[in-house]
């Protein structure tokens, strides 16, 4: 598992290592572009966290892990939905076709 650390002092979200790749992938994107963007984290409880992110957040990646190959699938749903009106959320890694 991998964390994502935001803010200072962090707040860490523990995600697994291949979803942290992905988001990770994304947030880059974003933010070379000044972008900002809501990134909703579901609990483990059933509960949900929004986190703002923006050129000036406070961000660190921390991987457990090699995740393997990149999903480009995966990355175009997360893309789609980080450019929506209520932000990227996290959703399950299609197959690959």
């Amino acid at each position: 598992m991998g964390h994502l650390h935001y803010g200072s002092p962090p707040a860490s979200f523990e995600l697994p290592d291949r979803t942290l790749a992905h988001i990770e992938f994304v947030v880059l994107a974003k933010l070379r572009r000044k972008e900002s963007f809501a990134l909703s984290i579901d609990g483990g409880s059933g509960g949900r966290q929004q986190i703002w992110i923006n050129p000036a957040a406070t961000l660190r990646f921390e991987f457990d892990a090699d995740v393997g190959d990149i999903n480009r699938l995966w990355l175009e749903e997360l893309i789609e939905s980080a450019n929506g009106a209520a932000g990227m959320r996290l959703v399950p890694e299609p197959k690959a076709g």
